[in-house]
């Protein structure tokens, strides 16, 4: 599972011109799940995520987590983060996971994060979407439970 994590002062979805998804002050995820993925790569990935320290406390260090922050998560299904570029101009997708997993690992991280206490909004599985945010640092983490 790959992960893209920016800290956002805002950010939504909008799919066929419609608000699908919107947060004020958090995390934004684009989130690819790989053909190997399993249970523990989602559990990992979701603590991970929900208790990365990257909100400012007073004395302006990143240490605080989500909750610590008060913010939320968009939550993204985004395949091509799985995308090879090593071979060739074109990228090549073939370590995503079909979209019949995709999709049910996606709305179990979802479930997942909800579970740990996160508010999340998400965007719409296998939709042509426009993402807008505005990050704020900009801070940009990437996560592969696959490195872990």
């Amino acid at each position: 599972m790959r992960a893209c994590v920016q800290r956002v002062s805002s950010a939504r979805v909008v799919v066929d011109g419609e608000i699908v998804g919107e947060v004020g002050r958090g995390l934004l995820v684009l989130l690819g799940v790989a053909v190997e993925d399993d249970e523990g790569d989602l559990r990992w990935m979701v603590d991970k995520i929900v208790g990365l320290r990257v909100f400012e406390d007073a004395d302006g260090k990143m240490n605080l987590a989500l909750a610590d922050a008060g913010g939320e998560l968009l939550v993204v299904s985004q395949f091509t983060l799985l995308g090879d570029c090593r071979k060739g101009r074109r990228p090549s997708f073939i370590g995503a996971a079909p979209p019949e997993k995709g999709e049910r690992m996606y709305e179990q991280f979802v479930e997942a994060a909800r579970a740990a206490g996160a508010g999340v909004a998400t965007g719409r599985f296998r939709a042509t979407m426009q993402v807008e945010l505005v990050n704020d640092g900009p801070v940009t983490i990437l996560i592969d439970s696959a490195e872990r």
